[in-house]
Order: C-alpha cells, then structure tokens, then sequence
C-alpha cells in the first residue's frame, strides 16, 4: 500500500508538472516595445512556449544597443570614434556595414553609409527641432564618403577621423530577418514582425491566406491606408517622408537625408515601398530607390528579380513596378 501511495503520489505530481508545461503554451502571443526609435510588434500566431516571445525581447533589446551610432560603447560608435585606428567587430555588424558598401556603390554614392556625420546633425526626436547651419552642414557632408571604410577581415577602419558610419537605413531589416531566423529554429510557421515600416511575414495566416498589408496614405493622421498589398512569407518595407519630419518657416524637413547635401532628400516622391523575401534587402532598397528619386529608383527595381515596388508621387499617383502581382 505504501509503494502504491507513492507511486499515486509521484503520477499526481508528473502530471501537475505537465499540465504546468502545457499551459506556458498560447496561441497569438504578442511582444511590443517602443526600440529602434519607432513602436514594435511582433506576434506568433502558432501555439508556442512563453519563452519564445520573450526571446524576441531579449533579440530586440540586443540589437537596439548593437547598432546604434548615439551609444558610446557598442562597435558601430567605437569604429566612428576610433581616429582611424582599426576596430575588430562581430560578424553581424560586418554584414551590415558591408551590406552598406554595397547599396553605396549601387547608387553611387546616392545611398551612403557614411552619412552619419550629417545625421548626427539632424534631430527629428527634439521637441523642438531647427535646421542645422549652413557651416555646420557642409563640413559634415565633406566627411561623407564610404570609399573612407578600409576592411580587413574582421577589422573595420575609417580613414577620414571625422568620418562615422550609421547603419540605421539598414538595421532593422536586418533584425527582422534574424527575428524570422529565431522563430524559425523554435518551431514557428506562422508570424508577423512589424518594426515600423518594416514588416515581415513568416508565412501565411493559420488559415493559409495571405497577409494584406496596407501602404499608409502620406501625412494621414489616422494612418489610413491608401492600397494595400498581399504577401506571404515576404517582407515590406517603406521609406516615406510623412514619417518623422518638422516644419520649420513654412519648409517641411523630412528625417530621409541626402548624403550629397546633408539635408533632407529633394524630389517628387513621397514614399518608396519593397517587397521581397529579404526584409534587409526591402530595407536598403526603400532608401536607396527614395534617394535615387522615382525614375532611376523604378528603373534599379525592374532589373531586379523576385523584388516588387510600390512608388507614391506627390501628386499624390501611386506607381508599381513592372512585375507588380497583387
């Protein structure tokens, strides 16, 4: 009677134990934080553990402090403060700084990742921002060149030491794509990670539609869409000047800045949406195709395989690139 007691006993606490495990998974878990200077969201749609999401906490958090040009400690402000001296970096600020070179010598310097110079400048943040100095503007933009990056294996060195690298058109592609990485390893099909602006859909819906992602109408306070697209396991990412501006004597000052000025970008556009599998990919290219303005933007797009495009003109016409499918 005693072993059966025990035995009894021992069954009870095993299945506590299991029931315990089973309820720490849910479906439609949610994670949102304010990280990368914008509100994040990343939902699991699949029955996972609670640890999952919390993973993604943790993922964001790292990336928040790893790629930022204004905290003094973390590699990409070592190599921009280094004086020329070569600074040994993680393989994944290389790929970032690397994938930065080569979206500068596509657009010829029209995208450059040695912007932050003048984007140090620039803030959109500030209760009450105002328009840098001539002065102060153009010795930034004499410091703006991304031929002044010299790699060496692990190492990164910036010859002009009033050069700095700034990664923020790039970053948060980059993380989404290694959210999806994560989620993939964990056992997740089904996801939306949304990074403002960048979002990236891990398959389908559960019931096996699409995800429809809607394009915000420009400077529409209610954030109303004006189309939208539908996408499967692909990401969308939007550059567009409605998002972080200020006005300053009636001149609207948007947060895309042009390298080759250092100020604000000058065109017919008002935003630049990519589709495509690879959520840093969608990223450069929103900026760089932004920066390169809406002819030459849509023409390095309609070369390009297995990327779609949405362009917004100021007047307002909404313009899709040739192999556009919806």
């Amino acid at each position: 009677m005693k072993y059966r007691r025990i035995i009894a006993i021992l069954a009870a606490l095993m299945l506590l134990l299991s029931g315990c495990s089973m309820s720490k998974k849910q479906e439609n878990q949610t994670y949102t934080d304010t990280l990368f200077d914008t509100v994040i969201k990343v939902q699991i749609l699949d029955s996972v553990d609670s640890e999952v999401l919390e993973g993604c906490k943790e993922l964001c958090q790292k990336y928040d402090t790893m790629f930022s040009n204004r905290i003094e400690d973390n590699e990409i402000s070592r190599i921009n403060n280094a004086k020329c001296n070569p600074v040994e970096v993680s393989d994944e600020t290389l790929t970032l700084i690397k994938t930065g070179i080569y979206y500068s010598e596509l657009s010829d310097g029209a995208f450059d990742i040695t912007i932050s110079p003048v984007s140090m400048l620039w803030d959109f943040k500030s209760e009450s921002p105002s328009v840098p100095s001539q002065e102060t503007i153009e010795e930034a933009v004499s410091h703006v060149d991304y031929h002044n990056i010299v790699i060496e294996g692990n190492t990164v060195q910036l010859t002009d030491p009033q050069a700095g690298i700034d990664v923020g058109a790039l970053a948060k592609g980059y993380i989404a794509d290694r959210l999806k990485e994560y989620l993939q390893e964990e056992g997740v099909e089904h996801a939306l990670i949304n990074l403002g602006g960048n979002v990236l859909a891990m398959g389908t819906k559960t019931d096996g539609s699409d995800y429809n992602i809607g394009i915000q109408k420009p400077f529409d306070e209610t954030g109303e869409p004006v189309t939208a697209v539908k996408i499967a396991d692909e990401s969308v990412v939007t550059s567009g000047i409605y998002q972080r501006y200020f006005e300053q004597d009636n001149i609207l000052y948007h947060h895309i800045l042009d390298p080759r000025t250092g100020y604000p970008c000058e065109n017919n556009l008002y935003s630049v949406s990519i589709i495509t599998d690879s959520s840093l990919t969608a990223d450069a290219l929103s900026t760089t195709c932004f920066l390169l303005g809406y002819e030459k933007g849509m023409e390095l797009i309609n070369q390009l395989d297995d990327v779609d495009a949405v362009f917004i003109t100021d007047d307002e016409t909404i313009h899709y690139s040739d192999n556009f499918q919806n």
